[in-house]
């Protein structure tokens, strides 16, 4: 099964994650088939803490992808802003 979750990137004690597309068996930071956006829980001032692809997100969703529950807070709360 295809599922959208985070792959976790950066240094110790600063964390960025990419939003990616891949299959549930793959490792959390393994290969995936596709970047779909970024999370960055550590941005502060001008720089941009969540960017999501919203054409890609509904297409990974409307051939059957699952959100994990995180991502799907983060779709949420980017809803509203948008």
């Amino acid at each position: 099964m295809v599922v959208i979750r985070l792959a976790r990137g950066g240094a110790k004690k600063r964390p960025f994650f990419n939003i990616v597309a891949t299959d549930s068996r793959n490792r959390r930071d393994g290969r995936f088939i596709e970047r779909i956006g970024f999370y960055n829980p550590m941005a502060s001032g001008a720089e941009v803490s969540l960017r999501i692809a919203a054409d890609r997100l509904s297409h990974w969703q409307g051939v059957g992808a699952q959100l994990s529950p995180t991502v799907a807070r983060l779709v949420a709360q980017q809803k509203p802003a948008a």
